[in-house]
């Protein structure tokens, strides 16, 4: 379909929007003068009223012609004196596409590329051109990959894509604006007659009467029965707007196709996705793994770290690579499924250009590293960008070191807190220690709140009890409190339920994990241990020499049917001089980093 028709089908679906409100308000104003003919005064009036209550979201969803500006999404506009190399690229695919180049190009941090245009008078003038490209989706595209973005992006230009969105959108916002005063309306009116309803009842119950019970059934009814005449005229216009929408992804797939190659076009698509989980990952397991600590890596790094993780896991990347994602289909998606477009490009005949040269899409750039400091000020918070910035090593060990510091506070708080509280302790200290479980590593940095993250010896439930010492859990064991300790930590109904050798087998793994992460805290706190970085490999803790194939007969030892916790004592006891680390994974399981 092309412009003409679709801007007319368009303007069609945003008439109906109106014609609909016309036909709504001739309903009432029959219903009007139909009271004033047929019915006493007093009626009369009260329909006069709830038909001018009626009207008034009707007339103002009609009238309210504006729709919202443009989203100012964070960003750096770079003009062509900066990067020069970007602009002449997407100029020249402009040309090939036949269309007028963008008048802005914004890097932002999303792994994303989109246009927008500011048209005019319904979309019958172009305006503005915006173009939005996602440093973190250049990270992980070839530059042939790039142009076919690009290409897309153009495509939409080219087939007036954007120009078109102005009335399709004004219709969504009118439609949606409407709805919003019909329910915001009848939620007031409920909340009037149930507090009306509270009062009444509260006035029973003072006089000694049984009040009833606060009913609101029924208000508000008119309001929502015509919130649903538009919510049903919205949906009909959502699935005609959004058909239109997923078959320019289609078109614009295909000038992409043409422009940079079947092959490329094909590539990229199967890309995205790949990129967009990789980049989630990236910022959960290594972006924000200091946050919760008061930490972020070096100026720059927050985005352009992700490089670090692309090239470390390159087979894994390859594995997700083939296969492209299984998304559920709905008539209200604005882009058809990925398997979909790849599956329509691949269908499309050879053009030979499979052999072209891969170079990195950020040599586009004049300076990635600069453009990765610049848009990281934009992304981040004003709270963020004052944390403290550290090397990667040093940030993962600081970030994994308060992580597991907290986390065997928690512990303690519950194992010494069940000691303490049967004074099986001998100091009868009763408190911190802690175990982080296996949840954390998928999350790394999603944990505490940010301002709980300064003192990684701060009590983390800020209760003030205070960190128990790790000689304290271990003098409670050795007095015979060990099981009465597994009584106080979290069961499942069927652990629960066991007693005698069982209860002691169902407590067992969560004792020793909960253990090993006290063994870990004091490890690090002695400074024996450390917290490597690594991209390729989940994190895991570097241990004094030879305690790697100790410490898990110690931990056996110290939760077994007749506990013995002098071969732990014995791993922990400081030395006079620093011992060599060797980098052996330890058997306390740690995030992922």
């Amino acid at each position: 379909m092309g412009p003409t028709p679709r801007a007319a089908r368009a303007l069609v679906l945003l008439a109906g929007f109106y014609l609909l409100g016309l036909f709504l308000l001739a309903a009432l104003a029959a219903a009007d003068w139909a009271a004033a003919v047929h019915t006493p005064g007093p009626f009369a009036l009260k329909v006069f009223i709830v038909s001018a209550v009626l009207a008034l979201p009707i007339v103002r969803g009609m009238f309210m012609l504006r729709t919202p500006p443009y989203e100012d999404v964070p960003g750096v506009r770079v003009d062509e004196s900066r990067e020069p190399r970007l602009w002449q690229t997407v100029r020249d695919i402009a040309q090939q596409v036949g269309t007028r180049a963008p008048d802005e190009i914004l890097l932002t941090g999303d792994v994303n590329a989109a246009v927008s245009e500011d048209s005019r008078l319904l979309g019958l003038a172009g305006g503005t051109r915006r173009l939005r490209i996602g440093l973190p989706l250049m990270t992980g595209l070839s530059e042939s990959g790039l142009r076919a973005v690009l290409a897309h992006e153009m495509g939409h230009y080219g087939n007036a894509d954007t120009r078109l969105a102005a009335i399709s959108e004004r219709g969504r916002v009118h439609v949606l604006r409407t709805v919003a005063h019909f329910e915001e309306r009848a939620g007031a009116k409920v909340s009037k007659e149930r507090a009306r309803q509270e009062k009444k009842a509260a006035a029973a119950v003072a006089k000694g009467r049984k009040a009833k019970e606060v009913d609101t059934t029924g208000t508000g009814v008119t309001y929502r029965a015509m919130a649903r005449l538009y919510t049903a005229y919205g949906k009909f216009y959502l699935r005609a707007t959004l058909s239109g929408s997923r078959r320019a992804e289609f078109a614009a797939d295909v000038a992409a196709a043409r422009i940079a190659g079947r092959d490329a076009t094909s590539s990229a698509l199967r890309e995205i996705p790949v990129i967009d989980a990789a980049h989630d990952f990236y910022l959960n397991c290594y972006a924000t793994l200091g946050v919760d600590a008061g930490l972020l890596p070096p100026t720059g790094e927050f985005l352009g770290g992700f490089r670090h993780l692309l090239a470390a896991r390159h087979e894994e990347l390859d594995a997700l690579r083939g296969e492209l994602p299984t998304e559920p289909v709905s008539p209200y998606d604005s882009h058809p499924p990925i398997a979909e477009r790849v599956a329509r490009i691949e269908a499309l005949p050879d053009d030979g250009r499979a052999s072209d040269p891969v170079r990195p899409s950020l040599s586009l750039l004049a300076d990635a590293d600069r453009s990765f400091a610049a848009v990281e000020e934009t992304v981040l918070t004003p709270a963020a960008l004052g944390l403290r910035r550290l090397d990667w090593p040093e940030l993962v060990h600081a970030a994994m070191s308060v992580q597991t510091e907290r986390s065997a506070q928690r512990f303690g708080a519950l194992a010494l807190g069940t000691a303490a509280g049967e004074d099986t302790s001998p100091h009868g200290t009763h408190g911190g220690g802690g175990t982080p479980g296996h949840g954390a590593g998928a999350r790394p940095g999603a944990g505490a709140d940010a301002d709980r993250t300064s003192r990684p010896e701060a009590d983390p439930e800020g209760d003030g009890a205070g960190a128990a010492t790790l000689g304290t859990l271990l003098d409670a064991i050795d007095a015979g409190a060990l099981w009465r300790i597994a009584e106080r930590l979290p069961r499942s109904a069927e652990a629960a339920a066991a007693h005698g050798r069982a209860a002691r087998e169902f407590a067992r793994p969560q004792l020793r994990a909960g253990l090993s992460q006290l063994v870990s805290a004091e490890y690090l706190r002695q400074g024996r241990a450390r917290w490597p970085l690594s991209w390729a490999e989940s994190a895991a803790l570097e241990l004094p020499y030879g305690h790697v194939d100790e410490l898990p007969a110690a931990l056996e030892a110290a939760v077994a049917d007749r506990p013995d916790t002098g071969p732990l004592r014995a791993l922990l006891e400081p030395v006079a001089a620093p011992e060599t680390s060797a980098p052996a994974q330890s058997p306390v399981p740690g995030p992922t980093a």
